[in-house]
């Protein structure tokens, strides 16, 4: 197996290739370094076969879409990640095969809810699940401290002590860490019962991110032009969220709401399907388009994606537009979908 590390920075991306077929992958890429990744692989004479974002990362734009688009290889992410125009999602026990290399899928959230891990002969790449003496944040929507420990104590930690460990970021110059060595020394878990490390994470007081506004919403919609003006983390936390039992509920009333659908077209018709009676207006077009939801300005509006994330954006943008009865389907059509609600296509 080749493998690289190839940005020596906070942000790490890793180029994993099989030897024999060339075939390679790049995990959590970096969009300022396309074109490094692209000499690389030309370098080397590898293809790209694989770009796999182990979350949704918040503090730097992903290089996922625009290595796809230069190359056609396979974008991969978590059934949970909330982004579209991701080609393969995966889920816990998966393999991605990269050649002669199978990459083993771990689902580890708590930092994201579709934060993966992958393992693959003597190494772990973590994601920001767990870091090198240190842990990823949870103070993120959809973040979950006690969901984060216990994907490192029962799955980063049952891998052997031995077992390399490359995070996704690092703030102090490390490079790699071994399972043994952050069951015994990471002062975050070590030594920590679950609860102990929930309070720990809930009261860390975090500054956010540099560049969270310019990456985590781009990052969540694969938005990468200047179609539409993101809203802020302040609106964004003052949108009303519904469960998918509350909303099929109001479905049932005679006082029946909009439900507007901001995916992309392929996904309305695609495996998710989409609830009856919406009505289809992708969150790229939507500044655009919302004057067709004027007439129905004194109604209530629920919007919805796949999993809730660019639908929150969406109903920001809409009451920021005047719109004052506009609500969000928490968790999107997965969660409709695992509900076993009904459906078209």
């Amino acid at each position: 197996m080749l493998f690289r590390e190839l940005n020596r920075g906070k942000c790490k991306t890793y180029f994993v290739a099989c030897e024999r077929t060339h075939k390679a992958a790049l995990i959590d890429p970096v969009r300022e370094k396309v074109e490094r990744y692209l000499a690389l692989l030309a370098y080397y004479g590898c293809t790209l076969d694989a770009v796999i974002d182990t979350h949704t990362h918040a503090d730097h734009r992903t290089a996922s879409w625009e290595l796809h688009d230069l190359t056609d290889a396979r974008v991969v992410m978590h059934r949970r990640a909330p982004a579209p125009h991701v080609d393969v999602h995966v889920e816990d026990g998966q393999v991605i095969p990269i050649g002669d290399v199978n990459l083993h899928v771990f689902h580890t959230p708590g930092h994201t809810p579709d934060s993966i891990s992958l393992y693959t002969n003597d190494r772990v790449f973590t994601g920001d699940t767990i870091l090198i003496h240190g842990t990823g944040r949870c103070d993120f929507a959809g973040g979950d401290a006690g969901e984060q420990y216990d994907a490192i104590t029962t799955k980063i930690f049952s891998l052997p002590d031995e077992t390399l460990l490359f995070p996704a970021h690092d703030y102090r110059g490390h490079t790699q860490s071994t399972v043994g060595e952050e069951k015994r020394a990471n002062p975050r878990v070590a030594g920590r019962t679950r609860q102990s490390y929930i309070d720990l994470m809930n009261n860390l007081g975090l500054p956010l991110p540099q560049g969270i506004q310019e990456s985590l919403q781009p990052n969540q919609s694969a938005i990468e032009d200047e179609s539409i003006k993101f809203p802020t983390l302040s609106e964004l936390n003052q949108v009303r969220q519904l469960s998918a039992k509350e909303l099929q509920l109001k479905l049932m009333t005679s006082q029946r709401p909009i439900l507007l659908d901001v995916r992309e077209p392929d996904e309305f018709r695609g495996e998710l399907g989409h609830i009856s009676g919406s009505i289809l207006i992708p969150l790229k077009e939507l500044p655009a388009r919302a004057g067709e939801l004027e007439v129905d300005k004194s109604r209530d509006i629920i919007v919805i994606c796949r999993a809730g994330v660019r639908s929150t954006t969406a109903a920001a943008i809409l009451t920021g537009l005047g719109f004052e009865h506009v609500g969000n389907l928490k968790g999107g059509m997965l969660e409709w979908a695992d509900q076993r609600l009904p459906v078209e296509r």
